[in-house]
């Protein structure tokens, strides 16, 4: 299993039109080989910031790359994007391999 996180940092005030964003935009993901899951998950509030992460599950980390290469990842990354001043930085991606 392997899995890739995209952490963003999203000002206050924000947060409803970046959730609808998420909700609103085709991922792709389903036709994708070895795609297992997804979610956008909402963390705890800082003083000027949300944090979230988008949160997919793969097969193999091949598979993820395999994505990020592919026609399917340039169009889910091709719509809306968030308004000016949504992110106080660009997103930072961490990715995780299973071991037990």
């Amino acid at each position: 299993m392997f899995i890739a996180m995209n952490r963003f940092r999203i000002a206050l005030g924000f947060e409803d039109a970046f959730e609808d964003i998420w909700r609103q935009r085709d991922s792709y993901l389903a036709q994708v080989p070895g795609f297992r899951t997804f979610a956008l998950l909402k963390g705890p509030e800082k003083d000027d910031h949300v944090l979230y992460a988008s949160h997919t599950i793969w097969e193999t980390r091949e598979d993820f790359e395999a994505w990020t290469e592919s026609d399917y990842f340039r169009k889910a990354h091709a719509q809306t994007s968030a308004p000016k001043g949504t992110y106080l930085a660009p997103p930072e991606l961490e990715t995780f391999e299973a071991v037990v």
